[in-house]
């Protein structure tokens, strides 16, 4: 981009003297401009003069009449015809037509050398050829090197706006580097506002030359008559650009997530905390890859964020290589219900958590894991859905950004039918390639759309293309293209799928889900990769929601849950070997040395609670004289005892007195060691 931001200003480099000396000339001939038109009119006053010498009176007089009226109607030519981009400039073409044609006039009746009319030529015409020799000077300012233009932007942009039919605006740069060129434009005082020059951007781009999509304007908010416009090469959007890597690992989801660079070649930075994000694009233009792997595989290396995905459409072909950095994934229709409805139920008591610290809206520290529910090709998720199960899930959109939660919804066409209209007005734009405008007006913000972004130029054919118009993202920014890294790029520079699903099956290795510490309403979210339980619980220690009865607390177990998946989840190795659910388990006629085994019986409740009064003994006579949850994990990693069971016996010893709970420090109080009778 560094090479190419050059030809934004065709510049012919000086190669020899002759060159140096023709430009040397050129600009004595431009600042010489005004004194030879001095010169001229006062020959042209001298010799209407000497004309009207011997001449009637009356004659004189008509004379007069019809070079006054000539110059008024020059002047108002002048003034009509100016191209000057400013009101000082028009002034001053105006002022110069009036002043010198009043003077020739005079000229004519009182001759060019006497004493009135010779001392204003001699002052006035001195000053106004020295004022356009100013004005030259600082129009074309930076000619000192030859070849050199310090401001490009006043003088391309000016010449664009000109063929474009703006001639009355005009530009300056504001800062440069070597792949951009920012500047402000200001526009006609009462008749231009910044939404006209955002409609003229394609054709004042045609006016300079430049490739479409080059220019980039948004609202100055402290002026109305004034612009920004930001000037960047679009061709260098169109090669996959490799990830460099996590942005900030180990650090907090408050801080923003690094998916992609600006047109400007400036990193896109997002922070996705405290709103919901819609991402929207054809199939093939990079939605998933782009959009969904670059977000998650960011937000999986914050210490404070977990993962919750949905894709019944397309399974683990998408978001699979994730698995492994993900708290939960699910690729059913009863998963995708059963998660909803869970992570609906549990949103109230994070908010009293937070209402207990005072907050009213999640912070970094606050003790709660941040959670990014991720649906996938979400219209099919919605279909799966019955009304009261929709309802639902508009309640939890509406109140889990409060909680602490971020709903980002992926599909190809966010139109009423595939997405509820009170669920579109509350989520942040990141639109890719599109197949026409109408799709666009979708997927674009109405400021983007008012902005001029166009994704229906890339439909499929440049997949990792897109506009983000979002909290975080500032003006200038919402209708610059963008393109989100590549997770694979071949030798030869292009998009490999092979070593993309490698490269992020490689970083979900590197921060697995099971090896990060979350609260406890977010552990018992989770069903990990491999069954694994999370590390350990943060401070927040929160109770199962209390509108969940005991019958609902042991189906939402993770053993007995998945129980029928890992059985109906593999193929019948022998469909014709039937047999009831009654019927006697017999030896193996082809086996006689194999004899059935029956199984270790299930624990009672009364030896289920030995085992965790044994438990807790244990942790006193270790020195322990409080505990949370986790700290019972041996009991239901040896025994049939569920996390959930144990939660609700320890609400029992609570109300018995054996044990307190400190609200505060979220921790079970041992006072002294527990013993029930």
């Amino acid at each position: 981009m560094a090479a190419r931001t050059k030809d934004l200003v065709p510049v012919d480099p000086e190669s020899s003297m002759d060159k140096v000396v023709a430009k040397g000339v050129s600009k004595l001939v431009t600042l010489a401009g005004p004194w030879v038109v001095g010169v001229l009119a006062f020959g042209v006053g001298s010799a209407f003069h000497a004309i009207l010498a011997s001449d009637d009176p009356q004659v004189v007089a008509w004379t007069a009449f019809l070079l006054s009226t000539a110059v008024l109607v020059l002047t108002g030519v002048t003034y009509g015809q100016s191209h000057a981009r400013g009101v000082w400039g028009r002034v001053h073409t105006t002022a110069t037509t009036l002043l010198s044609g009043l003077w020739v006039t005079a000229a004519t009746i009182n001759g060019s050398t006497t004493v009135v009319t010779g001392r204003l030529v001699l002052i006035g015409g001195f000053t106004m050829a020295l004022t356009w020799n100013i004005r030259t000077v600082i129009r074309l300012k930076g000619w000192d090197a030859p070849g050199v233009i310090s401001d490009p932007l006043a003088l391309l942009f000016g010449q664009g706006a000109t063929a474009a039919g703006m001639p009355a605006i005009e530009a300056r740069t504001t800062a440069a580097s070597g792949h951009k060129v920012e500047g402000a434009v200001q526009m006609e005082q009462g008749r231009q506002i910044a939404d006209d020059l955002q409609k003229k951007v394609p054709y004042i781009e045609s006016g300079i030359g430049l490739p479409p999509g080059s220019i980039t304007t948004s609202l100055d908010p402290d002026d109305a008559s004034k612009a920004k416009v930001v000037i960047s090469d679009p061709r260098v959007m169109k090669n996959p650009i490799p990830w460099p890597g996590a942005s900030r690992p180990g650090g907090s989801i408050a801080e923003a997530l690094r998916t992609g660079l600006w047109q400007d070649l400036d990193e896109v930075l997002h922070v996705i905390v405290g709103h919901h994000v819609q991402i929207m694009g054809q199939t093939g233009s990079g939605k998933s890859i782009g959009g969904a792997w670059n977000y998650i595989a960011e937000i999986v290396t914050r210490y404070d964020a977990a993962v919750f995905a949905i894709d019944i459409t397309k399974g683990e072909q998408t978001l699979g290589p994730l698995k492994e950095s993900l708290h939960r994934f699910e690729t059913t229709k009863a998963g995708a219900k059963a998660l909803l409805k869970e992570m609906q139920a549990r949103v109230k008591e994070r908010t009293d958590y937070l209402a207990s610290k005072k907050l009213q809206k999640w912070k970094k520290g606050c003790g709660l894991t941040y959670w990014v529910l991720w649906l996938e090709e979400c219209p099919d998720i919605f279909d799966a859905l019955t009304d009261k199960e929709m309802e639902d899930f508009l309640s939890l959109l509406k109140a889990i950004r409060s909680a602490g939660g971020t709903v980002v919804l992926s599909l190809q066409r966010s139109d009423y039918t595939q997405m509820p209209t009170i669920a579109r007005g509350q989520l942040a734009k990141l639109c890719f390639g599109v197949e026409s405008g109408g799709d666009a007006s979708f997927g674009l913000s109405e400021a983007q759309q008012d902005a001029n972004a166009r994704p229906e130029l890339w439909q499929a054919k440049q997949p990792g293309m897109a506009y983000l118009d979002a909290p975080s993202i500032a003006d200038d920014r919402i209708a610059m293209p963008q393109r989100t890294y590549a997770w694979g790029v071949n030798a030869a520079g292009e998009f490999d799928d092979e070593l993309a699903n490698a490269a992020m099956r490689e970083h979900a290795a590197r921060w697995p889900a099971a090896e990060k510490q979350v609260d406890e309403g977010t552990a018992a979210l989770s069903r990990l990769a491999g069954g694994a339980q999370p590390l350990g619980v943060a401070t927040a220690a929160l109770e199962r929601p209390a509108d969940l009865d005991d019958d609902q607390e042991d189906d939402d177990d993770e053993e007995v849950r998945n129980v029928a998946a890992e059985y109906l989840g593999t193929e019948d190795p022998d469909p014709e070997v039937q047999a009831g659910l009654d019927d006697p388990i017999t030896d193996d006629p082809d086996d006689p040395d194999w004899e059935f085994t029956p199984p270790a019986q299930t624990m009672t409740p009364q030896e289920r609670g030995a085992a965790l009064m044994k438990h807790l003994k244990g942790l006193w006579d270790d020195g322990a004289r409080d505990f949370a949850t986790r700290d019972l994990r041996p009991l239901w990693e040896s025994t049939d005892m569920s996390r959930a069971w144990a939660q609700k016996q320890l609400k029992k010893l609570i109300e018995a007195d054996v044990i307190g709970y400190d609200d505060d420090a979220q921790r079970y109080l041992m006072p002294e060691r527990p013993n029930v009778d």
